[in-house]
């Protein structure tokens, strides 16, 4: 059978067809190994471990500075030294046992002695007498001890005539003609925001103790404390404002009733915390996320005052408009090498990736953020330029090798030109002695926010949201300042309606409160 001749028309357009194919062949390979990068990354995200340890390496990145900051190999003569071993002097090991009980705690004294018919010697007979006593003790939980406290105002009335009755004012109350008092409600707001436990779950845990309250009772006497609670809250931003140091970020919420939007729109809680002075931590409730609203979060912010964010874009402009130095966060650059690690094949995991490559040049970062931590500030800026400043140029170059190697949308891209966009932020740290390498610590003050969040999951009303938003800030505030919510928000909650005027509200912050109200 003759074969069939093949014109070079034909043979141009086989070859221009097989090389298209070829072509798309290419492109649907990297779409699927993208979209399984994506799969791997969504099915981590839903049931891997939430946190970012990478087995044993994860000591050394905040913990270990040892592979970071190694000494200089040993002598030969050292070694021969350190082989045959050297004497250590011995140390105190220090008793285990049971930790002592707060001595701070009130104690109810219970004496046990014995029947007048064994205070006898056995051998003599004569009466025994008390040389002393001993001691242990148990601690002791009393519940929920619900009472009612009964206010009678006294009524006084002329005897000769009907004209000059008076009554006994009633006292100041944050709530006027509340149901609760200031302890009540402040036991509800920390069980709430602190303790993240449910108001239906209060009013039943309440119920068994007698204290019959409805859900709604409780949501309202919390939503107007937190708006009583508002001057302090004024008083807390100008104090953040002051600071020349300012930490921001933002999560989502969820508000039901909000007028023009559905009930699935999401809304936003911003966090911000001051770096320097007094410790002021503040949740501000925003219907977006826009610039719009985080221009009046941050209105009045000093020029010059180093804001430490992640890599939203809203920051850069608040950042520009207000002259601010803008730091970029290393933990989230992490977050995103960390991710696309974890989408390699185990197969694949190698010290010679890149994604493995970045994440151990990181922990070299934080290796010597760890030993700096107990320096003074000009100390820890020489660290950071004879130490940091190397690991920096050695990311920076393994940044320029691989950032145009990869596919921009793969996960390791993304981190790639992540890291590419903050560069300039990220490594500005080293220039201050004060300022922080990272955003962990505003994370750190939003985490009980989220935590009581997968109870709660919404708020009904914004000024619902607005009153949560403003007593998270009180608790967490307590907190920075190593004070108790419960006994400041009981203080606060009794002064707040006698307070009159700026200055009387500026003694009832956390930090002075605390030691001026006995």
């Amino acid at each position: 059978m003759p074969t069939k001749t093949i014109t070079p028309e034909e043979l141009n357009a086989l070859i221009a067809e097989r090389d298209a194919l070829r072509g798309e062949l290419k492109v649907v390979k990297v779409e699927r190994d993208l979209l399984q990068e994506r799969l791997k990354a969504f099915l981590r995200q839903l049931f891997a471990a939430k946190s970012e340890a990478r087995g044993t390496d994860q000591k050394d990145l905040f913990l270990n500075e040892a592979e970071a900051l190694a000494p200089t190999p040993a002598t030969p003569a050292a070694q021969e030294d350190a082989d045959e071993g050297i004497e250590v002097a011995a140390h105190t090991r220090k008793k285990r046992g049971r930790k002592p009980l707060d001595p701070n705690l009130p104690r109810e004294i219970v004496r046990h002695e014995l029947p007048e018919s064994e205070r006898v010697c056995g051998h003599d007979g004569m009466a025994l007498v008390e040389i002393g006593v001993e001691i242990s003790e148990q601690l002791d939980i009393i519940p929920q001890q619900v009472r009612v406290i009964q206010h009678q105002r006294v009524k006084y009335a002329c005897p000769c005539c009907d004209q000059g009755i008076k009554v006994t004012p009633a006292p100041a109350r944050i709530i006027p003609k509340g149901l609760l008092t200031e302890s009540a409600l402040a036991w509800v707001v920390t069980s709430k925001y602190m303790d993240a436990l449910l108001l239906y779950r209060q009013a039943a845990l309440l119920g068994r103790f007698g204290g019959d309250l409805s859900r709604n009772t409780l949501a309202a006497s919390v939503v107007r404390v937190g708006q009583a609670v508002q001057p302090i809250i004024n008083l807390l931003r100008d104090h953040l404002l002051d600071a020349d140091l300012v930490f921001g970020d933002e999560t989502v919420i969820q508000v039901l009733k909000e007028p023009g939007r559905a009930a699935q729109t999401k809304s936003y809680l911003w966090a911000q915390m001051s770096g320097s002075g007094p410790p002021v931590r503040l949740f501000g409730y925003a219907p977006g996320r826009g610039g719009t609203h985080a221009t009046e979060l941050y209105a009045g912010i000093r020029p010059g005052v180093a804001l430490m964010t992640d890599g939203y874009e809203v920051y850069n402009g608040i950042a520009k408009s207000n002259a601010l130095v803008h730091l970029g966060c290393w933990a989230h650059c992490r977050r995103y090498f960390i991710e696309a690690e974890a989408a390699l094949p185990k197969s694949a995991r190698s010290p010679d990736q890149p994604a493995t490559q970045f994440i151990a040049a990181i922990a070299e970062l934080y290796a010597v953020e760890a030993r700096a931590r107990a320096m003074m500030t000009d100390e820890r800026g020489r660290l950071r330029l004879e130490h940091s400043l190397p690991v920096l140029t050695k990311i920076e170059n393994l940044l320029q090798h691989h950032l145009h190697s990869v596919a921009p949308s793969s996960l390791l891209g993304k981190a790639l030109h992540y890291l590419q966009g903050q560069w300039s932020k990220l490594i500005r740290y080293v220039e201050n002695g004060v300022w922080p390498i990272d955003n962990n610590p505003c994370e750190n003050s939003i985490r009980p926010f989220v935590v009581g969040r997968r109870n709660w999951l919404f708020a009904d009303t914004v000024g619902g949201a607005n009153a949560s938003a403003n007593l998270y800030s009180l608790i967490e505030t307590c907190k920075a300042n190593r004070i108790e919510p419960y006994q400041y928000l009981v203080r606060l909650f009794q002064a707040i309606p006698l307070a009159k005027s700026a200055d009387d509200f500026e003694t009832l912050l956390p930090w002075r409160l605390a030691v001026t109200t006995p």
